[in-house]
């Protein structure tokens, strides 16, 4: 490989800055921003705001195809393996591609393109702060929570769909703060 154009690598790093993994620093380049920045907690508050509404569009008007779609894409994420000892402590890449699937096959029933472009940009947002939350709480069950969002989801349970959906967004978000769900004022 070559060496990379100081104009390639820089439009990247713009790109990054536009889906809320970097920021720029004014007159010093660009960085990560570190966990416990305040912007992760303002993408959770989005999420949390944003992706129950949704859901609850997705449970009244999705069809039997939608469901197919979402308990396909459940039981693609319990059988993909969360970790990869080749790629670290982190989540594999492939569980995360899983993860990605199956919260948005939940929300795809809404049958609304331009929520669904919000949901995949906040999730782009979010993903740095998801894998240092998980690797913050390892003791955390996402089998369960994702396995609770499934059957309340496909039970048509609209209020308890978005309690569980809140939650676990939740307990994300306080994975970078050391916080538990209930000192959020979040709990039900």
């Amino acid at each position: 490989m070559g060496p990379l154009s100081l104009a390639v690598v820089r439009e990247a790093l713009v790109r990054l800055v536009g889906e809320g993994i970097a920021v720029r620093l004014p007159n010093c380049g660009f960085a990560v921003p570190d966990f416990s920045d305040r912007r992760w907690q303002e993408i959770a508050e989005a999420r949390r705001t944003i992706e129950p509404v949704m859901l609850r569009l997705a449970i009244e008007r999705g069809d039997v195809d939608w469901e197919a779609r979402v308990r396909a894409a459940h039981h693609r994420l319990v059988r993909t393996p969360v970790y990869a000892p080749e790629e670290g402590a982190y989540y594999s890449g492939a569980w995360s591609e899983s993860h990605r699937v199956f919260h948005r096959t939940l929300l795809e029933g809404c049958g609304n393109p331009v929520l669904l472009d919000t949901f995949d940009r906040l999730w782009t947002a979010s993903e740095l702060a998801r894998r240092w939350s998980a690797h913050r709480t390892p003791d955390r069950d996402g089998i369960t929570e994702h396995r609770r969002l499934e059957e309340a989801a496909l039970a048509r349970d609209a209020d308890t769909a978005a309690k569980v959906l809140a939650k676990h967004l939740t307990l994300t978000a306080a994975g970078l703060t050391s916080c538990s769900y209930d000192e959020q004022g979040e709990g039900f």
